[in-house]
This record gives C-alpha cells, sequence and structure tokens, in this order.
C-alpha cells in the first residue's frame, strides 16, 4: 500500500499569504490612524505635566511660575527652566486666557501663584479633526485633560 504525499497545493499557499496581506494591510491602516490620536494624547498628557510642575514649583517656592505658549513657534516653556518644549507642527494650538496674560499677540501665559490658584485658562489641541483640551482652574489651580 502507498502512501500519498500529504500537504498544500501552491494555490492554498497562495490564497493564505493572500488572506495574510490583506489583513495586515487592514491592521496597519488602522494603527496609522490611532498613532494621530495617541501622540496628540501623548502632547496634552506632557503639556499637562508641565503646568502641574509649574503649580507645585509656584507652592513650593511661594512665588509666581508661569507656562508660556508662544502660538507662532508651537512652544512653551516654563518660567523657571530654560528648556523650551515643542508641539508637533501638525498640531494647532488655540489659547483662551485672560487678556492680561497675552505678552503680545503670539505669546500667553498661564500664571500659578503662591497659594495654588492661577489665572486659569484653557489650551486647545487640533490635529485634523482630533480636538483635546487642556483645562486649568483658576481657583484651585486643577489640570484637566479632556477629550473631545
Amino acid at each position: 500500500m502507498l502512501k500519498q504525499a500529504q500537504g498544500f497545493t501552491l494555490i492554498e499557499l497562495t490564497v493564505v499569504l493572500l488572506i495574510m496581506v490583506l489583513g495586515f494591510s487592514a491592521i496597519g491602516t488602522n494603527i496609522s490612524s490611532g498613532n494621530r490620536s495617541s501622540q496628540l494624547k501623548a502632547t496634552a498628557r506632557d503639556l499637562a505635566s508641565a503646568l502641574r510642575y509649574a503649580r507645585g514649583q509656584a507652592l513650593i517656592s511661594h512665588g509666581e511660575v508661569s507656562v508660556a505658549i508662544n502660538l507662532a513657534e508651537n512652544t512653551y516653556q516654563v518660567s523657571n527652566r530654560d528648556k523650551v518644549y515643542h508641539f508637533s507642527d501638525e498640531i494647532d494650538v488655540t489659547l483662551v486666557i485672560a487678556q492680561d496674560e497675552f505678552k503680545d499677540e503670539d505669546t500667553g501665559q498661564l500664571r500659578f501663584y503662591a497659594d495654588g490658584s492661577s489665572s486659569g485658562g484653557r489650551i486647545t489641541l487640533e490635529w485634523g479633526s482630533l480636538v483635546t483640551k487642556v483645562d486649568v482652574n483658576w481657583l484651585s489651580g486643577k489640570v484637566e485633560i479632556r477629550d473631545e
């Protein structure tokens, strides 16, 4: 009695490979679209962290500490640090603060005071249809991130 060779035909292997390629391309498309969302959230978390740091420094030093946001250059900087942080060029930044807190047309600041309160405001980060807002409560200085 002869045993027949067992295995897959070339057509069967080709069909399986085609299905795998289609599956990976669908996954790749989903990952790249989610990449924007995760980058925007990471940027919002970094900004919120800088704002919380500034509030903590104001409480510790018993003085004012501010975070300046330059809308023209898409950057922000904490007043007691030299480092300038950059937003991605694809992210549009909108700043809603008191008129007195604008240094010039392009630069505004959120100020934190020794008692933990702040000048308050909202920073909106937009990347296409994705929107994330970072709110700073003027009374408590609390920083919150809201996804829209």
